[in-house]
Parts: C-alpha cells; structure tokens; sequence
C-alpha cells in the first residue's frame, strides 16, 4: 500500500459519526487520523469526542466505559472524565487529578451528522462545517425533505482532496455516468477556507442555448476538505453532502448522504417511493466516482487540458492551506521549499 502525497493529516472539519449512533448513554468507538477516539453523549444530549485511553492507567473508555449524567466513567477504577477531557473525580480520593486531561476535539452536530475539528498545531476552528440546508440561505429546512438516505465505504485508500476535486471536472459526466451533461461554470469562488462552485446544465447538441434559458444547476459549497454540501435547482430538488475522512496515512472512510424534496401528492406514499428511488439513483452515481477514487494516483503536476486548467489550478491553489506544511504536499513545492530551506 502506497502511502499518498498529499498528507493525510488536514485541517478542517471531517465526519466521525452519524447523530444515530450515539444516543444518550453511548459510547461510540471509532478510528481517524491515526487515532482511536470515541463519542459519548451525555444526559444533556451533548456529544463529546475524545481520544480513547483513560490517562489514569490507559484503559479504553470505549470498551466498557459507563456515561453517568455529563461525565464518562473508565471501567477500570471509575476516574471519571468530563467533556473538557479533565478528571473530575476520583471515587477514592478526596480530590481529583487536575494535571492531566484527556485530548478532546470541537464537536458540531448538525444535518444528523458528528463533526469534529481536526488540526495537527491545536488551532481552534476558524470556520464553520456548512450546513445543507441553512448555508444557502434560502429558508429550506430538513421538513422540507423526505428523511436522508446514506452511503458509507470504510477504509477506501483515497484522500479527501479527491471528491473536492471532482466539483470543479466537467469532462468525467459522460465517461463515468454515461450523461451528456456539459456543466457551465457561474462561479469558482475560492476566496475563504469556505470555497462556492456553481453551474448550469446543458447538454451535448445544446450549442445554440443560452445560459439565460437554462433551467438547471447546481450550488456547491466545500467547508474545507471534509465536507462538500451541495444543492440542485430546477431538476428533482435533491441536496448532498459528501464527507471524506482520513483513517490513517493509506485510507479514509466515505459518507454521501442525500435528501430529496417533498412534493405535493394526492398519493404520498407513492411520491415517497418515487423519491426514495431517485435518491438510490443519485447515490448509485457517487458510488461510480468512489470507483474511480478509490483507485487513483495523484498527478503531480496533473497534464491538464486547457479548457480544465482554471477549475482544477484554483481548487488545487485553494486546498494548500489545510494542509501543516501549507503546500499540501506536491513533489514539486515540497522540493521548491526544501531548498530554499
């Protein structure tokens, strides 16, 4: 197994969990970036994420581990620990250990997911994990919607950077899901650690067509590398996330959830059916670019064609500030920063 280029230690927010999974009561065990974690929600329906070993004696809080009200009890000697990591009691001893603290991570809980800020120097989180429904402003709610349907592929030996990537490829449509589809570009807003792709849908033989009498698109917006939230207009209302999160320095986990948008019906169950099928439909798709990731070298420097040169340079510009090394580890800068090092 090849380690990638690119690091697999990125800043930014990255799926952990599902909100399902951890009820209150939980304990959650889980794997990522090289380290075992765990989530437990607390009787307040708060959702802590920390690594797994009790500093007491290096029990695994996730084997055993008890949540009593708001902290988490080790099963070893019941140290119990709070949701700042710090040990606030310890069952035989008048007063806790207030020197050591187990590592926690900032934690928002949103569209039935668990996110949590990763970043290798401690920095607190500079910008928000987008939302699918509040983030474009247009009022929507998770009631406007039939219930989310998911995808999850663990241990993929593909990175993040990847799926961001494939915003901005308008060549692939017709290759890799057999639609003539030729998207035009309205925007590539790369500006913030928050980044906008849009564009309108045409197809091919559709030369003579203005973008003025499109009637399709789709809004993308990328929180970082780890989450892409997207929104489609004029076809089925349909919205996406699509969630990469590294395990290790090799592999990283998938999650793709989609939501289809209720329509008046004089037979409901019916429409749902119908939107259930073209929710399958849109996850079928995403699983044909998986195939293709789950797969793929990293070209560096990529021999781009030159109507693809502005998408994939303002992405690949972009994506280097979440990265320790602030060049995200192409062979080139990399080398380029060595030696003027």
């Amino acid at each position: 197994m090849a380690k990638p280029p690119l690091s697999m230690k990125p800043t930014g927010w990255f799926q952990v969990a599902w909100s399902d999974e951890v009820s209150v009561g939980d304990v959650h065990r889980m794997t990522y970036f090289g380290q075992e974690m765990i989530a437990w929600r607390a009787e307040s329906g708060q959702v802590t994420v920390m690594n797994a070993y009790c500093e007491h004696l290096g029990a695994h809080l996730g084997h055993g581990g008890k949540v009593v009200g708001e902290v988490l009890q080790c099963p070893f000697h019941g140290w119990q620990w709070n949701a700042e990591g710090r040990n606030v009691c310890i069952p035989y001893e008048d007063r806790p250990n207030r020197g050591r603290r187990i590592t926690t991570y900032p934690v928002a809980e949103r569209n039935q997911s668990i996110y949590i800020w990763h970043d290798v120097h401690g920095r607190d989180p500079y910008f928000d994990a987008p939302d699918v429904f509040a983030s474009f402003g247009d009022g929507s709610s998770v009631d406007d919607y039939y219930p989310q349907q998911r995808l999850f592929e663990r241990g993929l030996e593909m990175h993040p950077q990847y799926v961001l990537e494939n915003g901005v490829d308008f060549a692939h449509f017709k290759y890799v899901h057999n639609t003539p589809i030729v998207p035009v570009f309205t925007r590539h807003d790369f500006a913030e650690p928050v980044s906008y792709v849009d564009f309108t849908i045409t197809f091919e033989g559709d030369d003579q067509q203005s973008i003025d009498d499109v009637k399709s698109g789709v809004e993308a917006i990328n929180g970082g590398l780890g989450i892409a939230v997207t929104k489609s207009w004029g076809m089925i209302d349909n919205r996406t996330i699509s969630a990469i999160t590294p395990v290790d320095e090799f592999t990283s986990d998938v999650r793709f959830m989609v939501y289809i948008g209720r329509t008046p019906s004089r037979n409901p169950e019916r429409a749902q059916v119908k939107a259930e099928e073209f929710g399958l439909e849109v996850i079928r798709q995403f699983s044909q670019d998986i195939a293709i990731w789950a797969h793929q070298r990293y070209s560096d420097p990529p021999a781009l064609s030159s109507s693809e040169y502005e998408g994939f340079t303002a992405i690949r510009n972009w994506a280097k500030q979440f990265y320790p090394d602030g060049i995200g580890g192409s062979a080139a800068e990399v080398y380029a920063a060595q030696q003027r090092g």
